[in-house]
């Protein structure tokens, strides 16, 4: 019996820099992190130089608790990477604060021809998992079982 896991999906990484590394990096112990503002308290997605509801520039990294629920998804069917597989492309709502919000993928959902509302549904709860590819984690989501997100 073999050992064999599915290779991850072929996936356009990102371009690491001194402002971005920290989020694309922060999967490597499981957590994802937001710059929040050590003055107001405000998350900042995506990561800027500067708090846009304050001006502050006292950012710091702060790991959130990864669950969330789907605010919108759509499924794409257009074959990018030449897989035909159609995928979930979903909006994660974050509880740490309203209006916090992350696009990603929604993995683990069986979504072929026809969507099965049971499986996914705006209002979906939702928790982080990272796919490792190289010196990037990427934050992607796992369905949870209906009503344990928030």
């Amino acid at each position: 019996m073999s050992d064999q896991q599915t290779p991850p999906p072929f996936r356009v990484l990102p371009a690491l820099d001194d402002e971005n590394r920290f989020f694309w990096t922060s999967g490597e112990d499981g957590r994802l992190r937001f710059l929040r503002c050590q003055d107001c308290s405000s998350y900042i997605h995506p990561p800027l130089p500067e708090c846009p509801s304050c001006t502050s520039r006292d950012l710091r990294p702060e790991a959130v608790s990864g669950r969330g629920e789907i605010f919108s998804y759509t499924v794409n069917h257009q074959p990018w990477d030449g897989d035909d597989k159609p995928y979930v492309i979903a909006l994660i709502a974050l509880p740490e604060q309203d209006g916090l919000r992350l696009t990603s993928n929604v993995v683990g959902v069986d979504v072929d021809v026809d969507i099965d509302v049971d499986q996914i549904c705006i209002g979906r709860p939702v928790q982080v998992r990272f796919e490792h590819h190289g010196d990037v984690w990427l934050p992607v989501f796992e369905l949870l079982a209906s009503g344990v997100g928030r």
